[in-house]
């Protein structure tokens, strides 16, 4: 089987969530709207999430898994996703399942006119400080980008992947999806998605890394969007052979 669209699930020490991640998954897979492989990335971690992700692979042919030698962060378990996949498409969601993968054929519905479909949050089943914290960092990346994005935190996004591998990736800038496709004039669509409470492991973010740390993410972003090369070929030559 040819697969056409790449799921990349970034793991860190979430092994109360992998089995809950194998079923949903396997769900999915059921009924995607494109042949679909899942790609886990353990970014490092500490606890026994390595073991039961080689148990599921193991298990199932559409799946796969690669490992860090020690935790990186997001977006490099986010860019090795992207350094992976070979599919045409790739998408991202979270390992804490908040989003479900069945919406992903929502977002698909839109991929052959837009180059990012990302997913809106929609009744948010977080605390008040964490939808406080994440409603501020939006504000600030808005004001920075001018992207019209309303939620780039949302952990569901379906890119080209050409656009994808493009993205020069720096710690943190994983925020910036939708904005580093603007500036390779690619189009993007924001889609309303289902969200759910965290049921297992816990939270890798906080205060700072989800509200003040983006904005220190900002000022490298807009050097990031100074320095970036972006061009179109019109025609180019060809060899042929006498």
């Amino acid at each position: 089987m040819t697969h056409e669209f790449t799921i990349i699930v970034p793991i860190y020490n979430e092994e109360d969530n992998i089995a809950r991640l194998d079923k949903e998954l396997n769900n999915y897979l059921n009924v995607a709207l494109k042949k679909t492989t899942v790609l886990f990335i353990n970014d490092g971690s500490t606890d026994n999430s390595q073991a039961l992700l080689e148990q599921i692979c193991a298990n199932n042919t559409h799946f796969s898994f690669v490992q860090f030698d020690k935790n990186y962060g997001l977006t490099a378990a986010i860019k090795a996703g992207f350094d992976t996949a070979t599919t045409e498409l790739v998408g991202y969601i979270d390992a804490d399942l908040q989003t479900s993968p069945l919406d992903f054929n929502l977002l698909l519905d839109y991929i052959p006119e837009y180059d990012l479909v990302t997913g809106i949050r929609t009744n948010r089943k977080d605390s008040g400080f964490k939808k406080l914290s994440s409603s501020l960092a939006n504000k600030i990346r808005r004001f920075f980008t001018n992207d019209g994005v309303e939620d780039t935190g949302c952990p569901l996004k379906v890119i080209k992947t050409a656009y994808a591998k493009k993205i020069p990736l720096f710690n943190g800038l994983h925020r910036f999806l939708p904005a580093m496709i603007l500036l390779q004039n690619g189009k993007v669509k924001q889609i309303p998605v289902q969200h759910f409470p965290r049921i297992a492991g816990k939270t890798k973010f906080g205060f700072w890394n989800r509200s003040l740390g983006p904005l220190a993410d900002c000022f490298a972003y807009l050097w990031m969007k100074h320095k970036y090369i972006s061009y179109n070929v019109t025609k180019k030559a060809t060899k042929h052979k006498s």
